[in-house]
């Protein structure tokens, strides 16, 4: 620039107004990239591997009569039921005998729900019905108002309602047909909470986290993730899977952005290597931590069939003998002759191709992964549900 050259004014505005727009996307291209930069492996939030201290749900039981059953109701040998009947309609002023009640149209029942801590008096919540008697089926039924009762004996909400059946019977003389269950039911929002838990859940001057899991590496991951965001020493682990977390003044009395802040903390969950075998059905699941040392396998099936036949020994014409029966058993033995095999796995993937190179079927599985635990080659814990 020349030494009597000037700047003009409107170039400065807009090369400050350029660089302030690009210093802002810069910011913006940032914050969107850590926004969306993808988690560590294997992680998950805290509040999907643990539970806190009151945050719960209370179970609550009552008993009631379910009616305006099409002839699907309780028969009369259920005598529980004529009796309800007869008692509730004396409370409305008519008087009956229980003998003469026909309880084909009703049906007595449980009613089922869980109630959150928070819940405050008039809020609803689901309740499921099921039936305490012979019932076939409750499709179309209503329930009477029903008072729910918790562990202590009070009364915390009532429920009412039509109710909803994921299912159906239908049946004559010969055949009949059902789906799904019938006899159980549930009323969206037919429970009323009348009566809340006195719990003040600002009020506490701790908490306490349980783990889903008993890993002391976990543990310890969960406690440095916790004083990390809260900038200090507070939380401390007392057991396997059990953390104490003192409160900051700042949080007491108001500790929900606390635990906002806690519930979606990244862990990576740890655990010991486990093989689940679910013996009824067949079924095998191995964790990715799952090893086996080396060490050969060889696996064969052994199937033995055994018939019985019946003959008919005819005697000659004109002899004094007799027609008689005479049993014939055929065996048949086949035995696989599979070869031995080495296997290695360092991984489960190797594990899982070195299972599958000879040949082995699920139920197979159980016996190896049995048999490679006894040996002691296999290296986590077998259970078996």
């Amino acid at each position: 620039m020349y030494p009597n050259q000037r700047t003009n004014p409107v170039d400065a505005g807009e090369t400050a107004r350029s660089l302030v727009l690009a210093a802002l996307f810069a910011m913006l291209v940032f914050f969107l990239a850590a926004l969306l930069a993808p988690k560590a492996a294997g992680a998950a939030r805290l509040k999907d591997i643990a539970s806190f201290s009151g945050v719960r749900t209370n179970e609550l039981v009552g008993y009631g009569l379910v009616v305006g059953l099409a002839g699907t109701g309780d028969g009369s040998s259920s005598t529980f039921t004529m009796r309800s009947m007869s008692n509730m309609l004396e409370k409305m002023g008519v008087e009956t005998n229980p003998d003469d009640l026909k309880p084909k149209n009703v049906a007595a029942v449980m009613v089922t729900g869980r109630m959150p801590v928070s819940s405050k008096p008039g809020s609803n919540m689901d309740v499921t019905v099921s039936s305490l008697g012979d019932a076939k089926s409750l499709l179309g039924g209503v329930l009477l108002i029903t008072p729910l009762k918790g562990l202590d004996g009070r009364v915390y909400a009532v429920a009412q309602g039509a109710l909803t059946i994921g299912g159906f019977t239908v049946g004559g003389a010969a055949a009949d047909a059902q789906k799904n269950i019938p006899t159980v039911g549930i009323i969206p929002n037919g429970g009323v909470v009348e009566r809340a838990v006195p719990f003040k859940f600002n009020n506490q001057d701790h908490m306490t986290v349980n783990l889903n899991m008993r890993d002391f590496g976990t543990t310890m991951q969960v406690v440095n993730k916790i004083n990390a965001s809260m900038g200090g020493n507070f939380a401390s682990a007392k057991d396997i899977s059990t953390i104490e977390l003192q409160l900051p003044d700042r949080f007491r009395g108001n500790m929900v952005p606390l635990m906002a802040s806690l519930e979606d903390l990244d862990v990576s969950p740890d655990g010991k290597a486990k093989v689940v075998v679910d013996e009824k059905t067949g079924t095998v699941v191995l964790g990715q931590d799952v090893r086996l040392s080396r060490v050969a396998v060889a696996h064969g099936n052994l199937q033995i069939v055994v018939s019985e036949t019946q003959q008919v020994s005819q005697p000659g014409p004109f002899s004094d003998g007799a027609t008689v029966v005479t049993p014939q058993t055929d065996v048949q033995v086949s035995e696989q002759n599979n070869r031995l095999m080495l296997m290695e796995g360092a991984t489960l993937q190797e594990l899982v191709d070195g299972l599958n190179s000879i040949g082995a079927t699920p139920r197979d599985l159980i016996s190896i992964i049995r048999t490679l635990k006894a040996a002691g080659s296999l290296h986590a814990d077998v259970e078996v549900i």
